[in-house]
């Protein structure tokens, strides 16, 4: 018998990716207040703050948590705002920034000794041919610069991922809280150096409007906190096999999102990006059931 999440469960797993995948439309109108490097520094700050007074450190080392906060908080979301700041669409980030699943493939074979099967080897190439469709329509909104920045950042999440499967069983979200204080300097600094100093960033943090402000909270709250905290709580009730699938349609979210909200365009060629990237995914999270299911219907 197939195993199903109950209703609620089901909810809040839509609920979690909605907010993942809506989240690429806040930080482009939040970027309208903020430079990049100090939105990120203020996500982080604010998902520290007050959560670690309630938290307890999770029993893993200072280095740990200091690779993981590096990598996601300036690796991937310092980068990722900094693309979104005029040099790649929101819709395309969300979908670009899944490679994260393929640099944690390849970090899984470095480091863990993990061999590449054939049918990773085919995801990766047709997530890459759809990567390659967005590369040669490069223009005003979506720059070869901004699909690198992403490809970056998808890079630093897969050392993210890596770093955290290292951290072994604990309280994920008191792992990315107390991982978010490595985070917070070095965002401050590059702000302070590339983005006008001090007269820059107080300009910015006192004439932000209120929903400036509340894009803030969604980064921190919303996305990390409740996104993160929400996401592991059903990782420990379900199968991961049964939960991860969701993660699928975050891209969707945040290209339509995107749309909706935004009036970004979405033209054939993005579509077919879009579905060769997700068609990757798939290939990659689903054939190893599909191929076991097939040898013992004709075996």
């Amino acid at each position: 018998m197939s195993y199903q999440l109950p209703i609620s469960h089901l909810l809040l797993a839509l609920a979690i990716v909605a907010v993942w995948g809506t989240n690429f439309v806040v930080i482009k109108v939040s970027l309208e207040s903020f430079p990049p490097f100090l939105f990120a520094a203020l996500r982080y700050l604010f998902a520290f703050l007050p959560a670690a007074f309630f938290l307890p450190r999770p029993k893993v080392s200072w280095i740990n948590l200091c690779v993981y906060g590096l990598a996601v908080g300036v690796g991937q979301f310092g980068m990722l705002y900094f693309a979104i700041d005029g040099n790649i669409s929101p819709g395309l980030a969300s979908l670009v920034v899944q490679t994260q699943v393929f640099f944690t493939i390849g970090f899984a074979m470095i480091f863990a000794k993990e061999s590449l099967k054939l049918y990773q080897v085919i995801a990766v190439a047709v997530a890459i041919t759809g990567l390659g469709i967005i590369a040669v329509h490069t223009d005003a909104t979506t720059t070869f610069l901004g699909l690198a920045l992403v490809v970056f950042a998808g890079f630093s999440w897969g050392i993210a991922n890596t770093v955290s499967r290292r951290a072994s069983a604990i309280n994920m979200l008191s792992y990315v809280v107390w991982a978010s204080i490595f985070a917070i300097p070095p965002l401050f600094l590059i702000s302070w150096v590339f983005e006008g100093g001090w007269v820059s960033m107080s300009t910015s943090l006192a004439s932000a409007p209120i929903g400036a402000w509340l894009g803030v909270l969604w980064q921190s709250w919303g996305n990390t906190l409740f996104g993160f905290g929400a996401w592991a709580w059903l990782l420990s009730k379900h199968p991961a096999a049964v939960v991860v699938p969701a993660g699928l349609l975050v891209p969707i979210f945040g290209m339509g999102a995107a749309t909706y909200f935004l009036s970004e365009p979405l033209p054939l060629w993005k579509i077919l990006a879009a579905g060769l990237v997700i068609t990757g995914l798939v290939v990659n999270l689903f054939w190893p059931s599909i191929a076991e299911q097939l040898k013992h219907r004709f075996s």
